[in-house]
């Protein structure tokens, strides 16, 4: 029986380092990665600063070394999650990169995004946080986002990022640094605050955090690595692998309630599943509006719906293999 066993064992292992080596192999000879993909579990190398927002992170002290180490580990090695950051980002990264830059927020500050919400927009916790930014309904209202039963704006990616990028200039001011703002985002600022003066250091990269703040940082900054060559870190992707951004055909503006909202959609040719899809700050099947405020309800291209992967174009080239 143990002798069995012991074959099965390694005909298990030869058969997944073939599938990997085989893996590799189909890149091409024409289309290799400028980093090798392992063909065996291997430990990625932590890189001995990583520049984040304009500052320069020196991982040299070995705290700061081990805690990058851990969340890169995580990121290498959760293939299904980290795959499917990336073929989202095509299609998110397109509408919050100039709203950052607008608002003048650094670019990279959408890692932070990218950390709270895995880039799904309909994402909710259980704590009640939603949307890309995972706003709680109290910060949402705070930073003038509609937050009821009937219209929820966290889940609006445009107004929600102008509402992020609102917070994170009013924490960047009181703190001047973009690692603590992220802490500060994940801790809460008064938490941060408390720390800065009872532990006397102005860096949330030198407190004494809890874990999940702890954590917090370093994954974001892994996030930027690995979304900054993702085959480095066995990640290879082709362009029709990616999710594209498809534009609306059309934005209604409306100032007056709509009873029926799946009869709105068949009015403009699409269905109602698909109108929600494209609106999810709309949490009912009516629009109540009953002070007469101004939406923009965008209207998706049915036929557009219906593409043809081999066309997708990637967003950032560092992504796939077919440039």
């Amino acid at each position: 029986m143990k002798k069995q066993l012991l074959y099965l064992v390694s005909g298990l292992v030869m058969g997944v380092s073939a599938t990997l080596l085989l893996s590799h192999q189909a890149v091409g000879d024409d289309e290799q990665p400028r980093s090798a993909v392992p063909s065996v579990v291997t430990s990625p190398q932590v890189p001995t600063s990583v520049d984040f927002a304009g500052q320069t992170i020196d991982l040299s002290r070995a705290d700061l070394h081990e805690r990058m180490d851990r969340e890169i580990l995580a990121f290498t090695y959760s293939h299904q999650l980290t795959m499917l950051m990336l073929k989202r980002a095509n299609r998110i990264f397109p509408i919050v990169e100039p709203l950052l830059k607008e608002c003048g927020v650094p670019d990279d500050l959408k890692y932070l995004m990218v950390i709270e919400s895995n880039l799904d927009p309909g994402i909710v916790s259980r704590a009640g946080a939603a949307g890309l930014w995972q706003f709680m309904p109290a910060t949402g209202r705070e930073y003038g986002l509609e937050v009821n039963d009937n219209i929820d704006e966290r889940y609006h990616i445009e107004k929600a990022t102008r509402a992020a990028c609102s917070y994170l200039k009013k924490q960047y001011r009181q703190f001047g640094d973009w690692m603590t703002v992220a802490a500060s985002y994940n801790g809460g600022p008064g938490g941060v605050k408390s720390k800065q003066a009872a532990q006397g250091v102005e860096s949330a990269m030198d407190m004494y955090l809890v874990e999940e703040t702890s954590r917090y940082m370093f994954r974001i900054l892994t996030a930027k690595l690995v979304f900054s060559d993702p085959r480095r870190y066995g990640f290879v992707l082709r362009s029709e692998d990616l999710y594209p951004y498809i534009p609306p055909k059309d934005t209604v503006t409306v100032t007056t309630p709509i009873a029926d909202l799946a009869a709105f959609a068949r009015q403009h040719g699409v269905s109602f599943a698909q109108l929600k899809a494209d609106n999810l700050w709309l949490r009912e099947n009516s629009l109540n509006n009953k002070s007469g405020r101004t939406y923009s309800l965008k209207i998706p291209d049915g036929k557009a719906l219906f593409y043809n992967p081999r066309e997708t174009r990637a967003h950032d080239r560092r992504w796939v293999i077919n440039r």
